[in-house]
């Protein structure tokens, strides 16, 4: 601005006058120079001075190769601290319609044969106990009683004492090594007395009056015996005096 102008006026108001409007003239042209530098755009932030910030979250290394990705020993429950369950819970081998397993029966193979006269010192034959021994390798079972023949003429069996039956309807399970035991009645006091120089015994099947086998040849404790149509035999038990008592007194 040109000063000249304001010192023509000659009077101290018009110097003020003049000065003020120097002094608009100045923040006008200033105001002009800033908008001119950016259009006013916000001023750099100081950089902080401050320590930098703790990071929130540490990378995780990567996995080793060939790790599996399951845990071992995992359950399949999907529950923490859960037990696997066994495949077969449980698992005892069962026999065709569920229980446990049937024995297989017996048979003369697998049994060995006596018979004792009873009691040892007697004068009389008339009372045998017969005896089956389970020399197997596994056990077997016994059906209700024995068929017995007395001499190799015998037409028919030995009639059984039906009271005998130590435990009715349950057959006789031996044990390797295990024993059975049926009395058998040679003579009890009956008719149509003969002479029998041999006793045949054959197994019983599951099925009532079924045979396991045929007949074996019992070894006998004397040279004859004298049978007549009073002959009796017991079941099978593994308690030889339970047999005995039923033809003792007979």
């Amino acid at each position: 601005m040109d000063t000249s102008v304001c010192r023509d006026r000659g009077s101290t108001r018009g110097w003020k006058s003049c000065a003020a409007g120097a002094a608009v003239v100045a923040a006008l042209l200033a105001s002009t120079a800033c908008r001119s530098d950016g259009g006013g755009a916000a001023p750099t932030a100081r950089p902080s001075t401050g320590a930098p910030a703790t990071p929130t979250a540490t990378a995780t290394p990567p996995a080793k190769s060939g790790t599996p990705s399951a845990t071992p020993g995992a359950t399949t429950s999907g529950k923490p601290g859960g037990t696997k369950a066994p495949a077969n819970p449980g698992g005892s081998p069962s026999a065709a319609g569920g229980g446990t397993r049937a024995v297989a029966d017996c048979t003369t193979e697998q049994l060995a044969v006596s018979a004792v006269k009873e009691p040892a010192d007697s004068k009389e034959n008339r009372h045998l106990l017969l005896g089956v021994q389970n020399v197997g390798d596994a056990p077997c079972t016994l059906y209700r009683y024995p068929h017995v023949k007395l001499g190799a003429t015998a037409r028919t069996m030995v009639p059984v004492i039906e009271e005998s039956d130590p435990d009715p309807g349950r057959p006789v399970v031996l044990g390797r090594g295990e024993e059975a035991y049926a009395a058998l009645l040679v003579s009890g006091g009956g008719r149509d007395e003969y002479e029998a120089t041999s006793i045949t015994l054959t197994l019983q099947g599951r099925a009532p009056g079924s045979r396991a086998g045929g007949p074996v040849d019992v070894p006998l404790p004397v040279a004859r015996l004298y049978a007549d149509d009073g002959q009796l035999v017991t079941y099978w038990t593994t308690a030889s005096g339970v047999a005995l008592d039923f033809i003792m007194s007979k």
